[in-house]
């Protein structure tokens, strides 16, 4: 269920890559929505990710890809003369504000043991309680491997994090190295360098410069599966 605004800004973005092959800038969007910042189009989008409808390629510029459009008829569209400010229209058309879940995509498996190929395109979406999720796009990754178990993540968790690239010195991270592989490993800086600690005895530390460490999110929370 969109807003209309949600909505419009869905089908300019289709529209656009349909006629020239790439996704609409902030300003594009902005002036063809006739907004009056490009936060709100920040807004906007993180709404229809968040519903999953659109996807952005991490560490591509003006990377949008349409997941998937809506049916044509909106019930939740609010009449243009309603009245309402941007602020009081949004809050009243969330139909995720007060659930209990929402969709988050699953994107494959994440390493927590030795590094791995870097995680893939979405796979499929599970439902995650909203007690564990934050403000802003999530995404979901399968534990693979038990170099974080001290810390309570194991072997088939499926770990939700939450989309961002800062992080505080003892966080636990998705880290991509080497834009090649990732891993999810506690995390602090030092200087110019990056520390990837796991929390189990069994592995060792390691040490990386800060440019070959890119961080794609921070742990928000846990699901597990009870399995005899």
């Amino acid at each position: 269920m969109l807003t209309r605004k949600q909505h419009e800004l869905l089908m300019f973005i289709h529209h656009h890559l349909e006629t020239t092959g790439f996704s609409p800038s902030f300003d594009e969007m902005k002036d063809g929505l006739d907004l009056r910042s490009k936060s709100g189009v920040h807004r906007l989008i993180t709404a229809l990710e968040e519903r999953g409808f659109l996807r952005r390629r991490a560490h591509r510029a003006r990377a949008l890809e349409v997941v998937r459009l809506p049916p044509q008829k909106m019930s939740s569209d609010i009449p243009h003369n309603s009245g309402h400010s941007l602020r009081s229209v949004n809050s009243l058309s969330e139909p995720f504000a007060d659930s209990l879940s929402r969709k988050v995509p699953l994107l494959g498996n994440i390493a927590a043991g030795h590094p791995k190929e870097a995680i893939g395109e979405t796979t499929s979406y599970i439902d995650v309680p909203t007690d564990i999720l934050h403000s802003g796009p999530h995404y979901a990754v399968k534990v693979s491997g038990d170099s974080m178990s001290d810390a309570g993540i194991l072997d088939g968790d499926i770990a939700i994090i939450r989309l961002g690239s800062t992080f505080d010195n003892g966080d636990i991270v998705v880290a991509l190295v080497d834009k090649a592989e990732a891993t999810l490993k506690k995390i602090r800086k030092r200087g110019n360098s990056i520390a990837l600690e796991p929390c189990n005895p069994l592995y060792e530390t390691k040490i990386f410069g800060a440019d070959r460490v890119e961080v794609q999110g921070t742990l928000s929370g846990l699901i597990r599966s009870y399995r005899k």
